[in-house]
C-alpha cells in the first residue's frame, strides 16, 4: 500500500512540477506584452507599441505558440492598431489590418483608418473612394461583431455620409459633417409646437 501511494505522491509532483515549468515558459515567453502594458500605462505611447510589435514578431516566428496564445497574440496586435490610429498613422493601420487576427477587430480599425483619410484634403474622387472602402471595412466589422455598437455606429455615419456624397459629389473635406445636417428651407413654415 505506501508504495502505491509514494507513486501516486511521486507522479502528482512531477506533473506540479511540469506545470510550474508551462506556466513559468508562458510568463516569460508574454513577457514583452506584459512591459508594453506598463509602457502604455505610464503614458510611454512609443515604447508600448515598440513592446506590442516585438510581441507580435515573436508570435510571427512561431505559429504553433501563435496559435496557443491567441488571445495574448491578438491583444498585441489589437494595441497597435489603436495606437497606429490614435497617433494619425492610418496607412500603418491600413497595412496591418489584413495579416491581423479577426479577434483583433481589423476591420473596424481599418475603416476608421479610412474614413479618417476620407476626410482629408485631396480630391472629390478619392474622398469618396476613401468613404466607400471605410464603409466596406466597417460592413466587415458589424458583421464579425455584431453587439459593438461602436462598430454600429461608426458604420451608420459613414454609410450616410456615402449616401449624402453620392448625392453631393463635391462638398469639400472639410464640409462633410454638413450632409448629415438638416438645412432648413427658405421660406418654410415653423414646425408646429405640441405640449
Amino acid at each position: 500500500m505506501i508504495p502505491a501511494r509514494r507513486s501516486i505522491g511521486a507522479a502528482l509532483a512531477l506533473l506540479l512540477l511540469i506545470g510550474g515549468g508551462a506556466a513559468l515558459a508562458a510568463a516569460r515567453w508574454t513577457a514583452p506584452i506584459a512591459e508594453a502594458d506598463a509602457a502604455l500605462a505610464a503614458g510611454d505611447v512609443e515604447a508600448a507599441r515598440a513592446g506590442y510589435a516585438a510581441a507580435q514578431a515573436r508570435f510571427d516566428r512561431r505559429p504553433a505558440l501563435r496559435a496557443m496564445f491567441a488571445r495574448d497574440y491578438a491583444r498585441a496586435v489589437a494595441a497597435q492598431l489603436a495606437i497606429d490610429y490614435q497617433a494619425a498613422r492610418y496607412d500603418a493601420v491600413i497595412d496591418q489590418a489584413p495579416r491581423a487576427p479577426e479577434t483583433a477587430a481589423p476591420h473596424f480599425w481599418a475603416g476608421l483608418a479610412y474614413y479618417a483619410k476620407s476626410r482629408g484634403d485631396g480630391k472629390p474622387e478619392e474622398q469618396f473612394a476613401w468613404l466607400n472602402r471605410a464603409e466596406e471595412e466597417l460592413r466587415r466589422a458589424v458583421e464579425a461583431a455584431p453587439a459593438d455598437w461602436d462598430a454600429k455606429y461608426d458604420f451608420e455615419l459613414v454609410t450616410r455620409l456615402a449616401a449624402a456624397l453620392r448625392r453631393q459629389p463635391h462638398v469639400p473635406p472639410n464640409q462633410l459633417m454638413h450632409l448629415l445636417r438638416p438645412q432648413p428651407r427658405p421660406n418654410a413654415k415653423p414646425g408646429r409646437h405640441v405640449g
